[in-house]
């Protein structure tokens, strides 16, 4: 198995929007995108939908914090965890499978950016 989704970029912006369902609809309006995966959020609302536009796959979820995030795809994404943690890093998120055929897990680099790195281990 490939460690991320065929087809999928190594790495794909990720909004925290308010309506991404909205979100959706305007960039297949605008950018003739194509949504790939929308995953509800138990009690209403979308906790992450994804669509691609061109050759890139743009990540969304409904949440409050920084306006944008950074989602990579690795081969050992556990390593690169590691590595960041060594680096100042400060952990988001402890690398985890939570049913979505992804193992992540996240960090805040020094600078403040997220970036939550993980890789596919099925295909759900």
């Amino acid at each position: 198995m490939a460690y991320k989704p065929e087809s999928y970029t190594d790495l794909a912006p990720y909004l925290l929007v308010e309506d991404a369902g909205a979100v959706l609809a305007f960039c297949e309006t605008v950018f003739a995108a194509t949504r790939l995966r929308v995953i509800p959020r138990e009690g209403g609302g979308i906790m992450h939908a994804e669509c691609r536009i061109g050759d890139s796959v743009l990540m969304m979820g409904e949440a409050k914090g920084p306006q944008a995030m950074l989602h990579l795809y690795l081969e050992d994404p556990d390593a690169a965890l590691a590595h960041a943690l060594a680096a100042g890093a400060e952990l988001i998120q402890a690398m985890t499978e939570k049913g979505d055929g992804d193992r992540r897990g996240g960090f805040r680099s020094p600078d403040g950016t997220q970036w939550f790195v993980s890789r596919q281990v099925s295909d759900t």
